[in-house]
């Protein structure tokens, strides 16, 4: 075997193992020279066996004619002086194995086993105490998280030193790293969670004065009362307008019946300053009747 190009190549018949990131340009060199320029090359593929022709190339009547299969349509291009073939954007689908035929006067073969995968995701660094997990006053809990995918492993460093991985042949589930570190070690290191597959790898760093500050853990505490003091005053609230409409209603008839009294007030009052008119001018006049008898004995008097 050699390493050629960053990729395990390999002679004869032992099978070049090669590994890419989906939406990239792959081509599988065959460490082939000079081919007859008659001699037909094939290419067949499969997930597991090479059983399916994928590309045909030969000369006849002493033009190169090339078929391509509709799957690979616009995606494979293919060098006749080597047998090599490229292939455009390549996708998770295209993983399988590969099997060149170069056939002249005897048959050549090449195989090939590609291993397509995703971009890995970044990994998310979290403090546990958001999860109700028990606190200290000189550690902090961290726990590292990021989607799973084919042969993703996740890993803590301290510096350069990885304290711990894992991994998880369930795809259906996240992959989680718990991290427990002291607080007195938070000034002299520096912690970062990894997420990685063959092809790709992804780093987060800890911002320790975000998640290691245990004042954050009030403010993580009050940001969770919050919805329920939310729903408190939406409560007080929906309780208090009926309560407001009722209270508005009782003030209202009160209003009425004062409005009554006090007109009832008034009437009273006018009738008796009527009757107080009355009696005073029926005063008025006893007062002036007896004036008149009081002036007629005077005059009398005097004649």
């Amino acid at each position: 075997m050699c390493i050629y190009i960053g990729l395990l190549c390999a002679a004869g018949d032992e099978t070049v193992k090669l590994q890419e990131v989906e939406g990239t340009t792959i081509t599988l060199h065959t460490g082939i020279t000079g081919i007859q320029s008659d001699a037909q090359i094939l290419w067949s593929y499969g997930p597991e066996k090479a059983q399916k022709k994928i590309l045909n190339s030969q000369v006849l009547k002493g033009e190169t004619v090339t078929e391509i299969s509709e799957r690979f349509k616009e995606r494979l291009q293919l060098d006749r002086t080597s047998g090599a073939l490229t292939i455009r954007n390549i996708s998770r689908n295209h993983s399988g194995v590969y099997l060149l035929q170069v056939i002249a006067d005897d048959i050549t073969s090449r195989t090939f086993s590609v291993s397509v995968y995703a971009p890995v995701s970044t990994p998310v660094i979290r403090n546990q105490r958001g999860n109700g997990s028990v606190s200290s006053t000189d550690q902090c809990f961290l726990l590292c998280t990021v989607e799973n995918g084919e042969d993703v492993k996740l890993s803590w460093y301290r510096g350069n030193e990885r304290l711990n991985i894992t991994n998880n042949t369930d795809l259906s589930v996240p992959l989680n790293l718990p991290l427990q570190i002291q607080l007195h070690d938070i000034n002299t290191n520096t912690y970062i969670c990894v997420s990685a597959n063959p092809v790709s790898s992804k780093t987060t760093s800890l911002n320790i004065a975000q998640l290691c500050d245990h004042n954050s853990g009030q403010t993580d505490r009050s940001r969770s009362l919050l919805p329920v003091l939310i729903s408190a005053g939406v409560f007080l609230l929906i309780i208090s307008i009926p309560v407001w409409l009722w209270l508005k209603r009782k003030n209202n008839k009160f209003v009425k019946k004062l409005e009554e009294l006090t007109y009832t007030e008034v009437k009273i009052t006018a009738h008796g300053a009527e009757r107080v008119k009355k009696e005073e001018k029926t005063r008025i006049t006893d007062d002036q009747e007896q004036e008149t008898v009081v002036l007629y004995s005077a005059v009398k008097s005097l004649t």
